[in-house]
């Protein structure tokens, strides 16, 4: 700003030049038979992204998923597409989403073939387009040589990658993945990886859910974690994980092991401590510095007559990050 508090004219150039999210949720609430399933969502997603929405089984991904295209309509707040709200527009959804469920989403006694051409027909594409396009994407998948094959004979990592042949059929801007590799064994779970980045680099915008967060950490770009339906952290790999770089986990096991008043004490004594939680008789925390912890905690044990049994010092994984914040927004 000038001098004035007035907005220089650079200020306001640079922020009209600032791209408009490709999806973004406003303040999205959605309950079910009176309970709150999502509860004021707020994000926002940009182009090209591989977008990773983590979180345990009942914490509302799939419902806000499913908000996105259009089999639900949100209670409040709205979902917005390149600045246009698109909450409800069916017609407009269809066109730009992609989306494959955790059940598979085609005709088990139909051969791979003509599940492509039944699903190309229903988004209105010539027989020309299904063709090429079906030969096009089988290939990417792998399918190509079994395309006369009833998908009911597939094993389960073929049906996986059949599902994402279909839903890309109409060329979709956004493709929508909901849990992708559920059931798969490891060697085939990193072979749908593969599948996902190929198609992300594309040019398809990706969002994907899942409960493990080492496909998180592999495939995405951005990651929200959801829990209880809200929002509770969200970042790239790592810009989560920097903050457990940037500092240490600290396993506190005393006797009798009074850690209520002992983290009192902690955080009086001006230290810094997050996220802590009891597990297996012992105090688990966060801090920036360990050796802050360690300087004061003797004399503070022995004020409360607190007996060491044993500390350990370590660097968590980005793994943690959920277990960590789940575990104390549980409070």
């Amino acid at each position: 700003m000038d001098s004035s508090g007035n907005r220089s004219r650079y200020e306001y150039l640079n922020e009209q030049m600032k791209e408009v999210p490709l999806i973004e949720f406003s303040s999205v609430c959605k309950s079910f038979a009176g309970k709150k399933v999502l509860d004021n969502i707020t994000f926002n997603i940009s182009k090209g992204e591989l977008f990773g929405l983590i979180g345990t089984s009942g914490a509302g991904k799939t419902t806000l998923l499913k908000l996105l295209i259009g089999f639900y309509s949100p209670d409040s707040g709205k979902i917005l597409y390149k600045g246009k709200d698109i909450t409800n527009d069916v017609d407009n959804i269809r066109k730009i989403f992609g989306f494959t469920t955790q059940d598979n989403c085609f005709y088990d006694e139909l051969n791979l073939l003509d599940n492509m051409r039944y699903f190309g027909k229903m988004y209105g594409m010539s027989s020309k387009l299904i063709r090429e396009k079906s030969e096009y994407l089988l290939k990417l998948v792998g399918l190509w040589d079994g395309r006369m094959k009833k998908t009911c004979d597939l094993s389960g990592g073929m049906q996986r990658r059949l599902d994402l042949a279909i839903s890309l059929i109409h060329n979709p801007e956004i493709l929508i993945l909901d849990e992708p590799t559920t059931g798969l064994d490891l060697i085939i779970r990193k072979r749908m990886w593969q599948l996902i980045q190929q198609i992300n680099r594309m040019g398809v915008t990706i969002i994907m859910s899942s409960h493990m967060l080492d496909e998180m950490e592999h495939l995405c770009n951005d990651i929200a974690m959801i829990k209880d339906g809200k929002i509770i952290i969200r970042g790239s790999p790592k810009q989560l994980g920097m903050f457990y770089s940037t500092n240490e986990e600290v396993h506190l096991e005393t006797s009798p092991g009074r850690y209520k008043p002992l983290l009192s004490q902690l955080s009086n004594s001006g230290v810094r401590v997050y996220y802590p939680r009891m597990e297996d008789n012992r105090l688990i925390f966060y801090t920036p510095s360990a050796y802050a912890i360690i300087k004061i905690l003797l004399p503070v044990l022995e004020s409360m007559e607190e007996k060491l049994i044993g500390i350990k010092i370590d660097k968590p994984s980005l793994d943690e990050v959920f277990e960590a914040v789940s575990a104390y927004t549980q409070k």
